[in-house]
C-alpha cells in the first residue's frame, strides 16, 4: 500500500487541482503544471487510477474548486456536481436529505439510512448529518453516481460522496491559514499545521476551523416582533493526525471533534389556512392572523425570508471519532488494508414545530445519540501477469441509537382546538359541543398541562463479503466482475416514557357518552377531529383502547432481518482517446424501522422494506486536441424496487414502499482549455426521475397509488453548469484569477405528493395539485477574483454566491395542524465577503 500511496501523492502533486470531468478550474501555475501527463487520480475502484480509466461515472471536486465555488460542506456540492442535490428541513441532526440522479431518501427520521452513502478517509458514516462538518484541509472529493456496494464497506442504492482529507506529510514542515469576512457577519477562519516527528517514519498534522454567521431567516413572533434568527452558524472543528511509515507497513490515526451550536430551522409559510383568512381564531382571542406573519405570503415570503415562531430553534450537535489505516505490503504485487473507524454522535435540540407564532405545540427536546463501529479488511493487487487486479474483503459494522423526543402543548392549545371544532362544526351543518369543546369533551382538562416524552431505539448489525476483479483480456479490453453478500439485522422499538395528556384520556372516556361513534357521519367527522385535537398522536398516550373511533400510538418491539446478494459486471474498452464502457448493478439499501411514536397507528407494522435497484450505465470518456478538450458522456437507467419514502402529513410520518421507481438520462461533463491562461468548463444532467404510471403494483395504499406518474421529489430534469477562470501573472512576483460560474436548474416538486391526497384509490388522478408544490427554474450565478504571491504564499480573493439572490425552496410541506397551509424550508440568500489566504 506504501507503493500505492506513493503514487497518489505524486499524481495530485502534478495534477490534484485540475478537474477530472469535474470543471475545476485553477490558478495558471496548477494549470501548467498538470498538463505535462494530464493524469488525474482517483480512488473510487479502491486503486489508485486515472479517472478517464475506470467504468464508472465520477466527479472529482479538487480542493481549489470546493473554494472557487464556496462549497462548505457536503450539502453545497450541488454547486459543483450537476448530478448531485441536498435539501434539508427542520433539525440538522436527521432531515437532510442528499440525492443524485434525481433519487434520495426523503427522510426526517432517525431510522432511515441514506439512498446516498457518505464516506470520510475511507469510513463509512452511518447518516448525513454525521458527516455535515466543515470542509477544511480535503485532498478531493469524489462524487460516485449509481448504486454503490462491491467495492466499499456498505452498500448504497444511488450513490456514494468519499471525501479525503490531506494525509500527513512525513518529510516537510508546513501549513496554511484562511481568514473569511462576509455579509451575515461571516467570520470563517480555517488553518492546519504539518510538523514531522521523526523524518520520513512519523508526522503529525492539526487541522482547525471556525465558522459563525447570523441566520438569514427572520423569526418574527405575534404582532410582528422580531424574536430572534434561524439558518445561521456557529460551529468548530478540530482534527488531528498521526501518520506513519515503519519499514514499508505506513497509515495513520485519526480524532476529530466538532460542535455546532445554529439555530436550524424555521419553516416559511406560504399559504395561508382558511381559519388563518376568515377571522374564526381571532373570534377566539388568537389574534387577525392565528400567529403567522402576514405581511408576506408565497413566494414574496421566500424571497423576504421571514418566518413565525414563538422562539428561536436551539441547536447543540457534537460529532467526535477516532479513524485507523493500515497497510502492510504482501509481496511485490498485494497490499492488506485495514480501514476501522468509531464515532459517537449527539444531539440535543429544541424548536417551535407548529410553524407559528401562538404557543402552540413544542419540541422540549430531542436528545439523540448514535455510536457507530465499523471494520473493513481488504485484500488486493495484481495476478498473472499484471492481467489481473483483484480485490477481496469483508466488512463489519454495528449502529445503536438512542432518542428521546420531549413535547409539550403550549398555553394557547385549547383556544386553537377550540377553534377549529367550532368552524368544522359550522362546515357541516350540525351543532358544536360550544366555544369550549375540548374541554367540554375532557371533563375539563387543560391542555397546557400534556406533556410526553417517547423514545426509540434502534441497534444494528451488518456484515459482507465482497470482492471487485478487473481481468485484461487485451491491451485495450477488460472486464469487471464484482459480488458482495451483505447480511443486515436491526432490533427497532418505541415506547412512551412519560406522558400527562388528561385531555385525551377524558374524550376516550367520554366518546359513547358524547356519541361520538353515531352512525351520523357528520358527528363523526366532528367528533374524530375532537380525538386527533385532543389525542395528538405525537402526545397521545401509547397503548390505550380507542373504540373504532381512532387508532392511537401502539408502543413496539421487533426485529428486522435480510440479506442481498449484490452484483456488477463491467466491460471497458480503450480506443486511443476514448475509453467507452457499459455496465450492469444490482444494488441495495436496507430497510429498518420507522422510528417514530406514530409508526404502528392502527395496528401498522413500523418496519419498511429493502430498497432494490437495477442499474445499466453506457459511458465514453475522451481526451481531444492533444489534451486541451476532456469531455464524458454516461447514459443510465436505474429501476428501483420497494422505493422507500417517508412523508408528513399535517400529523404523522408515514413511511412507505412504492414498489416501483425510476431514473434514467444522461450526463455530460467537459472542460476545455484554449491555452494556459484561460479553462472553461461546462456540464448538462438530464434525469427523468419519475414513479412509473403503474408504481402502485398490487398494494392499496392511497399514498403509493397518488404518487403514480409523478416525479420524484427535489428531481430537476436538466441542471446545467457553464464556468470560465481565466489566470495569469502581473510581472514576476503576482498572478491573479477571474472566475464566473453559472448553474440552471429546471422546475421541480418539492414535496412528497404531488397532489392533495384523496380519500378512496377512486380518486386517484382527480385531486388538484397541492399549491406551491412546484420549485419554478433557476438560475444562480458564482463570481471570484483574487490576486497574491506566485509561490501561493500569500492571496487575497473577493467573492459572491448566488449574485442575483434567487430565493428557491429546498422542501414544501402541510403546515403541521392547519389544513390547507403549505410552508417551506428555504436555500441560502445572496451571500458575498473577502477571503485572505497563507501557506508557510
Amino acid at each position: 500500500m506504501r507503493k500505492f500511496n506513493r503514487l497518489l501523492t505524486a499524481a495530485l502533486c502534478s495534477s490534484m487541482l485540475i478537474p477530472a470531468t469535474s470543471y475545476a478550474q485553477e490558478a495558471q501555475s496548477d494549470e501548467q503544471g498538470a498538463r505535462s501527463d494530464d493524469v488525474i487520480i482517483v480512488t473510487a475502484t479502491r486503486r489508485a487510477e486515472d479517472v478517464q480509466d475506470i467504468p464508472l461515472a465520477v466527479t472529482a471536486v479538487s480542493p481549489v474548486q470546493l473554494e472557487r465555488q464556496g462549497v462548505v460542506n457536503v450539502q453545497q456540492l450541488s454547486q459543483v456536481s450537476t448530478s448531485f442535490s441536498a435539501s434539508n428541513a427542520q433539525i440538522s441532526s436527521g432531515s437532510i436529505v442528499l440525492r443524485i440522479r434525481g433519487v434520495g431518501t426523503t427522510s426526517n427520521n432517525i431510522g432511515f439510512e441514506s439512498a446516498v452513502g457518505i464516506f470520510i478517509d475511507g469510513a463509512y458514516q452511518s447518516r448525513p448529518g454525521v458527516a455535515l462538518s466543515e470542509f477544511v484541509d480535503v485532498e478531493r472529493v469524489e462524487v460516485l453516481r449509481g448504486p454503490q456496494g462491491t467495492l466499499f464497506g456498505r452498500n448504497t442504492s444511488a450513490g456514494a460522496l468519499t471525501v479525503t482529507n490531506v494525509r500527513p506529510d512525513l518529510d516537510e514542515f508546513g501549513g496554511f491559514a484562511n481568514a473569511s469576512y462576509g455579509n451575515f457577519n461571516l467570520i470563517n477562519v480555517q488553518g492546519a499545521v504539518n510538523v514531522p516527528v521523526v523524518k520520513e517514519s512519523l508526522a503529525l498534522r492539526v487541522t482547525g476551523s471556525y465558522r459563525k454567521r447570523d441566520g438569514f431567516v427572520d423569526i418574527r413572533g405575534v404582532g410582528g416582533a422580531k424574536v430572534g434568527e434561524s439558518n445561521d452558524a456557529d460551529q468548530y472543528l478540530i482534527r488531528g493526525q498521526l501518520g506513519f511509515d515503519f519499514g514499508g507497513i505506513d497509515g495513520r490515526i485519526i480524532a476529530d471533534y466538532s460542535q455546532s451550536k445554529a439555530s436550524c430551522c424555521t419553516a416559511i409559510e406560504l399559504l395561508p389556512a382558511a381559519s388563518e383568512t376568515s377571522g374564526l381564531l381571532n373570534a377566539f382571542g388568537l389574534g387577525a392572523t392565528g400567529g403567522q406573519f402576514q405581511d408576506n405570503r408565497g413566494l414574496q415570503a421566500v424571497d423576504d425570508r421571514i418566518s413565525s415562531a414563538n422562539f428561536q430553534p436551539i441547536g447543540n450537535v457534537k460529532n467526535y471519532g477516532v479513524t485507523g489505516e493500515v497497510n502492510i505490503p504482501i509481496g511485490e504485487n498485494a497490499d492488506l488494508i485495514y480501514i476501522g473507524s468509531y464515532r459517537e454522535f449527539k444531539a440535543r435540540e429544541t424548536y417551535d414545530t407548529d410553524f407559528t407564532a401562538l404557543d402552540l405545540f413544542n419540541v422540549d427536546l430531542n436528545n439523540t445519540r448514535i455510536n457507530t463501529m465499523t471494520h473493513e479488511l481488504r485484500l488486493q493487487g495484481e495476478a498473472l501477469g499484471g492481467k489481473l487486479e483483484y480485490l477481496v474483503g469483508g466488512y463489519y459494522s454495528t449502529e445503536d441509537i438512542r432518542q428521546e423526543v420531549s413535547f409539550s402543548l403550549g398555553t394557547q392549545y385549547a383556544a386553537f382546538a377550540n377553534a377549529s371544532l367550532f368552524g368544522l362544526a359550522a362546515q357541516l351543518g350540525i351543532p358544536s359541543f360550544g366555544p369550549t369543546a375540548l374541554q367540554t369533551l375532557s371533563g375539563g382538562a387543560n391542555p397546557a398541562t400534556t406533556r410526553a416524552t417517547n423514545g426509540y431505539t434502534q441497534d444494528s448489525k451488518s456484515w459482507s463479503l465482497f470482492t471487485n476483479n478487473t481481468f485484461s483480456i487485451t491491451d485495450d479490453l477488460k472486464f469487471t466482475v464484482g459480488l458482495r453478500y451483505s447480511d443486515e439485522s436491526k432490533d427497532g422499538s418505541y415506547a412512551s416514557l412519560a406522558n400527562s395528556n388528561a385531555t385525551c384520556l377524558g374524550i376516550l372516556g367520554n366518546t359513547g357518552a358524547l356519541n361520538l361513534t353515531s352512525a351520523d357521519p357528520r358527528v363523526r367527522a366532528l367528533g374524530g377531529t375532537a380525538l386527533v385535537l385532543g389525542c395528538l398522536p405525537f402526545l397521545a398516550p401509547a397503548d390505550t383502547p380507542a373504540g373504532a373511533v381512532l387508532p392511537l400510538p401502539r408502543s413496539f418491539s421487533g426485529k428486522f432481518k435480510d440479506n442481498e446478494l449484490i452484483y456488477t459486471g463491467k466491460l471497458i474498452y480503450d480506443f486511443g482517446s476514448v475509453n467507452a464502457y457499459a455496465s450492469f448493478t444490482h444494488g441495495y439499501k436496507s430497510g429498518g424501522f420507522n422510528l417514530d411514536s406514530t409508526a404502528a397507528i392502527g395496528g401498522a407494522d413500523p418496519r419498511f422494506r429493502s430498497e432494490l435497484v437495477d442499474a445499466y450505465e453506457l459511458g465514453l470518456k475522451a481526451k481531444l486536441l492533444d489534451n486541451a478538450v476532456t469531455a464524458n458522456l454516461a447514459f443510465f437507467l436505474e429501476d428501483f424496487t420497494d422505493f422507500q419514502v417517508l412523508e408528513f402529513t399535517g400529523t404523522r410520518f408515514q413511511t412507505f414502499n412504492v414498489p416501483k421507481a425510476r431514473s434514467k438520462g444522461f450526463e455530460l461533463e467537459t472542460v476545455i482549455r484554449p491555452d494556459d491562461n484561460l479553462t472553461v468548463n461546462a456540464a448538462l444532467t438530464y434525469v427523468d426521475a419519475e414513479y412509473p404510471n403503474d408504481c402502485a403494483g398490487t398494494s392499496t395504499e392511497i399514498n403509493v397509488a397518488n404518487l403514480c406518474g409523478a416525479p420524484l421529489t427535489n428531481a430537476p430534469q436538466i441542471t446545467g453548469i457553464v464556468g470560465a477562470t481565466y489566470s495569469n501573472e502581473i510581472g514576476n512576483s503576482l498572478k491573479f484569477f477571474l472566475n464566473g460560474q453559472v448553474k440552471m436548474e429546471s422546475d421541480s416538486r418539492t414535496s412528497t405528493q404531488p397532489t392533495v391526497l384523496p380519500t378512496t384509490l377512486a380518486g386517484v388522478g382527480t385531486t388538484p395539485p397541492l399549491p406551491f408544490d412546484i420549485q419554478d427554474g433557476n438560475v444562480k450565478i458564482n463570481l471570484r477574483a483574487g490576486i497574491g504571491g506566485v509561490d501561493d504564499q500569500y492571496a487575497i480573493e473577493f467573492w459572491a454566491q448566488n449574485l442575483t439572490n434567487v430565493g428557491t425552496r429546498g422542501v414544501t410541506f402541510n403546515t403541521t395542524l392547519r389544513t390547507g397551509s403549505r410552508s417551506t424550508f428555504i436555500l441560502e440568500p445572496r451571500t458575498f465577503g473577502v477571503t485572505v489566504r497563507g501557506k508557510f
